[in-house]
């Protein structure tokens, strides 16, 4: 079977937290009084960033849910393989299966936007972040555990970059409202952990919505 390209559709904005956000890095120096958890950061200019892995994922989650397209075997949910779903599609699906291919849908990691004119890091406790404790009680004893998260606050964007792939013969129209389904639902739902204490509530802004074509 032969593919060809017919364009490439480059979507740019940005991701607006409306609550905190926490996408955990690694713990790999230990902080004396500071965060249990860590958010993670570009090594090199220590600037937190969205993964591009941890929105596909999301995205990816929240379509087969909603359209009932999650896998079940062996007692454990996967992605759906079934080239007739709107999620595989979209997102792809594995080698493993005989109608194969990949991912439609190429989403970068998101920076956050350190230069914004609307947000003011200087007064947060840590480099671009915030620190916040939570409590947790059990129900025997009654004793407090407190803990500690790394959280990017709310208010600040993401530079969100997302590069839809059509190919001649493609349903390019089912493919754009696939992925504009994904974007609702990651708006209704949550980004990164903790989401049902209220972390990581979305908004995107799109620079124009349909996105860029470009041909080559």
């Amino acid at each position: 079977m032969e593919a060809k390209l017919k364009k490439k559709v480059i979507y740019t904005g940005f991701i607006k937290l409306k609550t905190g956000l926490h996408i955990g890095g690694t713990n790999a120096a230990l902080n004396i009084g500071g965060p249990d958890k860590f958010v993670v950061r570009n090594p090199i200019n220590n600037i937190p960033y969205i993964p591009g892995s941890s929105l596909k994922g999301k995205m990816r989650a929240l379509v087969e849910i909603c359209n009932g397209e999650v896998t079940v075997a062996k007692g454990k949910a996967g992605p759906s393989a079934n080239p007739e779903h709107k999620s595989a599609a979209l997102f792809g699906m594995s080698s493993d299966v005989e109608m194969c291919h990949p991912s439609r849908l190429i989403v970068r990691d998101a920076e956050l936007w350190v230069e914004d004119p609307e947000v003011d890091f200087s007064n947060t406790d840590l480099p671009f972040t915030e620190s916040k404790t939570e409590v947790a009680i059990d129900r025997i004893t009654a004793k407090a555990n407190p803990r500690t998260f790394e959280r990017v606050p709310a208010g600040a964007k993401f530079k969100l970059n997302l590069v839809l792939n059509v190919f001649e013969g493609e349903n390019e129209a089912a493919l754009k409202m696939t992925l504009k389904q994904a974007i609702k639902l990651l708006e209704d739902d949550y980004l990164g952990g903790h989401g049902s204490r209220g972390y990581g509530q979305v908004e995107i802004l799109w620079d124009k919505e349909e996105g860029e074509d470009r041909t080559y």
